[in-house]
């Protein structure tokens, strides 16, 4: 069952030079076989490097710690560990999954100790078979159409990226209202490596409070929209 993605070339190594060097952005759908076999620290699909992953599986196990909750999660093509970091009483918070239940998943790749992991943002169960389906659909359609775009060369990059994710940025942002909205995309836009700092989204949006701004980003990184990098004040968005 795995040769059906075999060649996915996800795993393709970007050409040397400026291509391989271009920040991974936005969210390409996968199986686990291609999350294992991606090249090192990234997420790659004929040349084109991408933020984040989707991936639909079946909790095999889960085990809890104080600070993480790992979830083994398979599909056809394997078996993946993906971590769910808790910060100090983020507990309750934690996502409310089953056992041998399927989940979507987003979340970025790491590599411990020789084995691909997941970093999970966010992790919703899967209450529609047909999700099962259309996951498998949109991992195909992706795989091809990075494909077709590589040939037509770089022009076709920027309408791939947004071809590939718009599904799954408007799932993602669905439900903000508009001052969470206008936040999310300043942070969103911020292409630098530590992110946006609330200094910077305080300036943007001088008419929304300190406590209304802290709301909305507290909110925000609750529902896995964004998350803080070099430190609780610097934001990046999950996509």
């Amino acid at each position: 069952m795995n040769d059906s993605f075999g060649d996915f070339n996800a795993t393709q190594t970007a050409p040397a030079g400026a291509a391989s060097e271009k920040k991974g952005e936005g969210i390409v759908p996968l199986v686990v076989k291609q999350i294992v076999d991606a090249p090192e620290g990234n997420i790659e699909m004929f040349g084109m490097q991408y933020g984040m992953a989707c991936l639909v599986a079946i909790v095999r196990n889960v085990e809890t710690s104080s600070t993480k909750i790992t979830y083994t999660l398979e599909d056809h093509s394997g078996r993946i560990d993906a971590h769910y970091w808790l910060e100090e009483g983020d507990a309750l918070k934690a996502p409310e999954v089953m056992l041998n239940n399927y989940v979507k998943v987003y979340g970025t790749t790491r590599s411990q100790a020789g084995q691909k992991t997941l970093m999970v943002f966010k992790l919703l169960p899967v209450l529609d078979p047909n999700e099962v389906t259309t996951h498998l659909l949109e991992v195909l359609n992706a795989r091809y159409k990075a494909e077709d775009y590589q040939n037509k060369g770089d022009a076709g990059s920027a309408a791939m990226a947004t071809d590939f994710t718009a599904s799954q940025s408007s799932a993602i942002v669905s439900g903000l209202d508009a001052k969470q909205q206008a936040v999310f995309q300043a942070i969103k836009s911020n292409m630098s490596e530590e992110g946006i700092s609330r200094k910077e989204l305080k300036a943007k949006f001088s008419h929304i409070s300190d406590g209304e701004l802290t709301n909305i980003l507290d909110f925000m990184i609750s529902e896995g929209h964004i998350y803080s990098s070099i430190d609780a004040d610097h934001f990046i968005c999950t996509m």
